[in-house]
């Protein structure tokens, strides 16, 4: 292993455009749960709360559970050592973007700037209405639902449910960058997740040298990736950076 992390380092030292794709397990050590799996939320949630055509005929309900999973349970999630080298990795020049498939806004909290939210971002609010964006912090969310102080529409979190499409500059930037990446790594994504899946498997269609950093096994790893890193994210990439800083 400790061959494969100096390799490895020396691979991201040498690139010209790396880009980090990152999925839920960047972050489950930060406290967040995947919505897949074993452990996942939707073990404990009914997914429909998270439709889009559900949630516009029952808002109050959806908020119920939506303000209990992401602005009570996961309020006090801090970024990890895993974000936190993604972002130094950033500074020091090595890091050209990241993708991620998270909505949790860790990525910018622990430093990165040029970050591709896929999903969107749970630390802000949309009003369906007029399109005013708010900020989280800005609602205790004691009295739910929120809403726009505008038109008094009832507020969205501004990451996509199920019936959203992509945001475009958040899929377009993605993809260009993808196109020009020489190095990837793949961060705590298993790959189930279309369209975004597809953001790595660009680059390796582009001759993109693929890293894996993932416990197990995945949909990437007998199928794009070069070097598997098996591990948790924050020790592995905590590793890495050991090499390159």
């Amino acid at each position: 292993m400790n061959l494969l992390i100096k390799e490895t380092a020396k691979i991201i030292r040498e690139s010209q455009f790396l880009m980090a794709f990152t999925g839920a397990g960047i972050s489950v050590e930060s406290g967040i749960p995947p919505f897949r799996g074993e452990h996942g939320l939707w073990n404990k949630y009914n997914p429909e709360i998270l439709d889009l055509g559900y949630y516009l005929n029952n808002p109050e309900e959806c908020w119920f559970y939506i303000r209990e999973i992401f602005y009570d349970f996961f309020a006090d999630a801090a970024p990890n050592e895993a974000h936190l080298t993604l972002a130094r990795m950033e500074q020091k020049g090595f890091l050209k973007s990241v993708v991620t498939q998270n909505i949790d806004n860790l990525h910018f909290e622990a430093g990165n700037v040029n970050v591709h939210e896929f999903h969107g971002n749970s630390k802000r609010l949309v009003c369906l209405k007029c399109g005013k964006l708010y900020d989280s912090s800005d609602f205790d969310f004691d009295k739910i639902p929120p809403r726009c102080v505008d038109d008094n529409e009832i507020l969205k979190p501004d990451f996509i449910f199920f019936g959203e499409g992509i945001p475009p500059n958040a899929y377009q930037n993605s993809f260009a960058d993808a196109e020009k990446t020489d190095v990837c790594i793949i961060v705590g994504s298993t790959g189930e997740v279309t369209p975004a899946s597809f953001v790595p498997r660009t680059t390796k269609q582009n001759e993109a040298i693929v890293i894996e950093i993932n416990p197990e096994e995945t949909l990437f790893t007998n199928q794009i990736t070069d070097i598997h890193l098996k591990g948790k994210a924050s020790e592995i990439l905590g590793k890495i950076g050991k090499h390159l800083f």
